[in-house]
């Protein structure tokens, strides 16, 4: 089949119109999708809001075509504010939590995404959809819960951002909702974030503090 013009780009991935109701994300620098597909396969017989994989070979993963905007857009144009967004991130998180790892009979492993936040959230009619399951795998609840407390403190501490008060007050919502223990894993978080590639040299700078920020809003 014909690749249709592009849709949207992310920091790994370029999205492609791929004939009707459906879509092709591409990695730009190649991989394996299966592990990705297997676990929204796993996850979607659970019942866990995730795009239908239709196919998924090297880095392209054919996907159902998804309609709406992401929870990011809808937070930046005040459709939906900061603190409804940040207790869906952590009803998200929950929901995912409770399905059984998909390889690991070790006790308190879960399927974690690793990559939790507003611009991975569709929001269409039949309600919010996780995309992005590049990073998802067997794991601890609390990292996932802490990764994407860092990443909103990431945006939240960058004062040059005019979306960082609106970070903050998701984080700080986030947070009051979620059933975890963010606090107790942010070394293996910070680590975990320390680690991706596509963070930029700012953002690197500025890990620290959205680490601070964290431990220092945390309830728990």
């Amino acid at each position: 089949m014909e690749i249709g013009p592009l849709l949207a780009s992310g920091r790994d991935a370029d999205v492609f119109e791929y004939g009707p109701g459906r879509v092709l994300r591409r990695y730009r620098r190649g991989g394996d999708t299966a592990h990705e597909a297997d676990v929204m396969r796993h996850v979607a017989a659970y019942g866990y809001p995730v795009p239908t994989v239709l196919w998924a070979g090297g880095p392209d993963l054919v996907l159902e075509r998804l309609h709406g905007s992401t929870a990011l857009h809808a937070l930046l144009d005040g459709t939906v504010g900061p603190e409804p967004t940040g207790a869906q991130l952590a009803d998200l998180h929950r929901r995912l939590h409770v399905i059984p790892a998909r390889t690991s009979p070790a006790p308190g492993r879960v399927v974690v995404h690793l990559d939790l936040h507003p611009d991975n959230v569709m929001l269409t009619a039949r309600g919010p959809v996780v995309v992005d399951w590049r990073n998802a795998d067997d794991g601890s609840a609390d990292v996932d819960v802490a990764l994407t407390a860092v990443i909103l403190a990431h945006v939240a501490v960058d004062t040059r951002q005019p979306r960082a008060p609106l970070a903050r007050r998701c984080l700080l919502a986030f947070l009051e909702q979620t059933e975890q223990w963010p606090a107790r894993a942010l070394t293996a978080a910070a680590a975990f974030r320390a680690a991706d590639p596509a963070l930029a040299s700012d953002e690197r700078a500025l890990l620290d503090r959205a680490i601070d920020l964290v431990a220092s809003s945390c309830r728990h």
